[in-house]
Order: C-alpha cells, then sequence, then structure tokens
C-alpha cells in the first residue's frame, strides 16, 4: 500500500482545523492526559475533518474509542502492544502501525503483520524522553529491507533538511512533530514540508 510521505503529528484537534486545508492527507492524534469525554469529543471531530478533507486519520493508543467511533487506523508502541487487543484491532478493520528502536521489537512488530512500521527516534528529539538514544540515519536500510513492501516511517528530530535524507536511507514516510508545532510559523512550515514531501 501507498502512504502520503508527510505525517505529521498533532496533540489537539485544533491543529487540524489549521493543517488539513494546507493539503496535509495523514495525520496522527497523540492524545496524551485527556479525560474520556474530552479523548471522544476530539477523536470525533478529528475523524469527521479528515473525512472532509480526504485525510487518513492514525490515532495514537486509544484503540477502543479507534473501534467505537469507526476510525480506521490505530498507532500502537511497544508498551501499547502489551495492552492492546491486537485481534479485536483487526477484526473491527482498522490498519495498524507499531512503534520500533531495535531488532527484537521489529520482529515483533512483523508478527502483527503491520500495516506500517515506525522507527526512532532518528535523530535526538525533544518530544518524550526515552530510553532509546538517536537510531541514526543509517539504521533505515536495513529496517526497510526486511518490511519490504511494509512502509517505513522514519520519526524523531525529523526536519524539512532531513526529510530527503531520510527518504534517500530508505524511509518512504516522514514523521514530524515539534519541527511543526514549536515553529514561528506552524502554517508555512507545512508547506515546506508538502513541497519537500510531494
Amino acid at each position: 500500500m501507498t502512504l502520503p510521505r508527510f505525517y505529521p503529528i498533532f496533540d489537539d484537534v485544533a491543529w487540524l482545523r489549521r493543517m488539513l486545508p494546507l493539503g496535509v492527507k495523514l495525520v496522527q492524534m497523540r492524545l496524551k492526559e485527556k479525560s474520556q469525554d474530552e479523548l471522544r469529543m476530539q477523536l470525533t471531530q478529528a475523524r469527521d475533518l479528515c473525512a472532509a478533507h480526504g485525510a487518513v486519520l492514525v490515532v495514537n493508543d486509544h484503540w477502543q474509542l479507534a473501534i467505537k467511533l469507526g476510525c480506521d487506523w490505530v498507532h500502537l508502541g511497544q508498551e501499547d502492544l502489551d495492552e492492546a487487543d491486537v485481534d479485536a484491532i483487526r477484526a473491527a478493520g482498522l490498519r495498524l502501525g507499531v512503534s520500533t528502536h531495535d531488532t527484537d521489537e521489529l520482529t515483533r512488530a512483523l508478527a502483527l503483520n503491520p500495516d506500517y512500521v515506525a522507527l526512532g527516534p532518528i535523530y535526538p528529539t525533544i518530544l518524550k524522553k526515552m530510553k532509546w538514544h538517536q537510531q541514526g540515519i543509517e539504521k533505515l536500510r536495513p529496517w526497510k529491507d526486511r518490511l519490504g513492501d511494509i512502509p517505513l516511517v522514519a520519526i524523531g528530530g525529523m526536519n524539512t533538511d532531513r526529510a530527503p535524507l531520510a527518504f534517500e536511507a530508505g524511509a518512504d514516510v516522514v514523521s514530524a512533530v515539534t519541527d511543526i508545532t514549536l515553529h514561528d510559523d506552524p502554517e508555512g512550515r507545512v508547506r515546506a514540508w508538502l513541497e519537500v514531501c510531494g
């Protein structure tokens, strides 16, 4: 399958209202520390906005709510996989993206027949504390060799200058978070991303 090459991740549906009209076609909602009511409201609005703009919505973590709301995609980290019912996710027809950091995690992910695999952090990231140091751009090629036709997402410390290097190294998709959300001109930055990834 083919996914759009630019994959921004946002923590509030307000970002989608700003960025989807610019032409973003693949987006993840990563909602942390929200009440169930807030989660349901945000994901319902995100689902409807993405449908209106012809964009793919990926729900991070909240697989049960993604099923209830009729979403199409869910993304799970390795810790999330410990808790998630992957059979239920598949039975509901959702596509699955999985985070990986080392070869054991990649083997685990491949056993689930994922619809994409993410590798990161490629570069140092300020988004969250993690035990994994930067993976380096050179790790993308062996990952892609193992994935074959499964899309490979590069994430962590990515910006518009680094994206072409990630594509050359084997990534199919490049994901960005703080390079957009902390930028002085987020809309301008997204336009630059769309041009680089176009």
